[in-house]
């Protein structure tokens, strides 16, 4: 049965879409014109500057308001850049560095780039506590452990971002840092008291908002005491109860894609999932990364059915509705406003960040001519499949990957011969075998190892030194390579 035209654009209203390639389908343009509120793009979408750029003022002239999403974090999260790396190192860099004017730089570099190529909401910043050391999904994306330090950050992403004309959306609500589960991947529980969370994981929250954040993500993950058996996406303590009447959040609060497990695994599907976390209290609903016509229309058509059946109340999908307006309305009017040209170079601040980011334990000196070895390591969802490592920035050095469980520190001493070795890894506490194999490396050669990821207590006895990057961002990778007098 087709659905009431004036329901359906209401519900078009509170989504975010998405498209697979370089232009844009018929059908996504289409929609916008229907009454979708916008599209989240993906490296899928990005080719350079200025394909990105005509993308968008394609879409643009369907509907001057839509909204135009985009991850862009910088460090290990990075559309923009996600066929090199991203010049700017990332948050855990930033925290290290511990100076809020320069993440406030960083980030207003980030926004002019959006901005030049057409976006005006940037799913970032990550202001998540990352006190779970093993963290799978949050790791480097964090500015760190410490809930004042993250706050700080947080508040001058933020406000950096925002003086570009893009919005900023902070994630994710109420507090990502403690899991040790995606939730790409299954639901995860972070089972505390709402003391610990209120010390813990909201400070950067309170941030943000006093700072002018015109959004927040919401995170697909249970707390008992708060949430109950489901996730704070589906939850009215944790979105109305807490964020809008106890921190007096104001604007709009965006799900996380409803395509993850932790959203649609809770539900029984997307479009339940997207009723739930309407009458919850979210406004702007990510659908995911895999998007056509036929599932926005269910999506949609689910909201509207929600409506007649009791699970959706329609004054609250005409307030989810307004408020994902303002923010439309508030991205056009910033970006009138803006100032083209405002910020510093970007390249040349990001990758002087990343030199001062870098700590290094031992001695960066004698390493010239070293064989160096980087060990393949996964990568999360929201990281996707992004270059890392010294090898763009070396000078002629000979460089290899291997996996650690099928390589012998023996093989490797062999190839080396007098040379030293160099190993890269990327959360190389977390591998028995990647741990096993640089153990036994140092234990006989000459080894500096790097690690590109979140740093641990982890230290192989014997290593010469040890390098920590804080995120695995090109400019990153050049900074080490720097330091070991390696670099082109």
């Amino acid at each position: 049965m087709p659905i009431d035209p004036g329901l359906r654009r209401l519900a078009l209203g509170t989504l975010l879409a998405a498209f697979a390639g370089e232009s844009a389908p018929e059908w996504a343009a289409a929609l916008l014109a229907e009454g979708l509120a916008g599209h989240t793009l993906f490296g899928t979408n990005v080719a350079d500057g200025d394909q990105l750029a005509r993308l968008t003022a394609e879409l643009r002239t369907v509907r001057p308001d839509a909204l135009l999403a985009i991850d862009e974090e910088g460090g290990d999260v990075t559309r923009l850049a996600h066929r090199t790396g991203s010049p700017y190192p990332g948050n855990a860099a930033l925290g290290a560095i511990d100076d809020p004017q320069l993440t406030h730089a960083v980030y207003t570099a980030i926004g002019t780039e959006l901005a030049a190529a057409g976006i005006n909401l940037d799913l970032a910043p990550t202001v998540d506590v990352n006190t779970a050391e093993d963290n799978p999904v949050i790791g480097t994306r964090s500015f760190g452990a410490d809930p004042a330090l993250v706050a700080r950050h947080a508040a001058a992403a933020t406000q950096g971002l925002q003086t570009t004309g893009v919005a900023a959306c902070a994630k994710h609500f109420p507090g990502h840092g403690a899991t040790t589960t995606d939730s790409h991947l299954a639901l995860p529980t972070v089972d505390v008291p709402l003391r610990t969370l209120r010390e813990r994981d909201l400070p950067p929250f309170a941030a943000v908002i006093a700072a002018g954040t015109r959004s927040i993500m919401t995170a697909h993950i249970r707390v008992p005491v708060l949430t109950g058996d489901g996730p704070a996406t589906f939850s009215p303590a944790a979105l109305h109860d807490l964020l809008r009447k106890e921190y007096a959040f104001q604007g709009a609060i965006i799900t996380d894609a409803l395509e993850m497990a932790g959203a649609q695994g809770a539900a029984g599907g997307i479009g339940p999932a997207a009723v739930r976390a309407l009458a919850a209290g979210a406004d702007l609903l990510c659908i995911g990364a895999r998007v056509d016509r036929q599932l926005v229309e269910q999506v949609a058509a689910e909201i509207v059915a929600g409506l007649g059946d009791g699970r959706l109340d329609p004054p609250r999908l005409e307030d989810a509705a307004a408020r994902t307006a303002e923010l439309a309305a508030w991205t056009r009017q910033a970006a009138m406003n803006r100032n083209a040209g405002e910020s510093d170079s970007g390249t040349t601040l990001g990758y002087a960040a990343a030199r001062r980011a870098l700590r290094i334990e031992g001695s960066p000196a004698g390493w010239a001519d070293p064989l160096v070895v980087r060990l393949a390591s996964g990568h999360s969802i929201a990281e996707g499949r992004v270059p890392w490592g010294l090898a763009p920035h070396l000078n002629g050095t000979e460089h290899i990957t291997v996996v650690a469980a099928d390589t012998s520190a023996e093989g490797l001493a062999e190839q080396a011969g007098a040379r030293p070795i160099v190993v890269v890894g990327r959360h190389a506490h977390r591998s028995a075998a990647a741990r096993g194999l640089i153990e036994a490396l140092a234990a006989r050669h000459n080894v500096a190892v790097v690690e590109m990821g979140w740093p641990s207590r982890w230290r192989p006895a014997g290593a010469r030194a040890f390098l920590i990057t804080y995120g695995a961002s090109h400019a990153s990778g050049r900074a080490a390579a720097e330091a070991l007098g390696l670099a082109r």
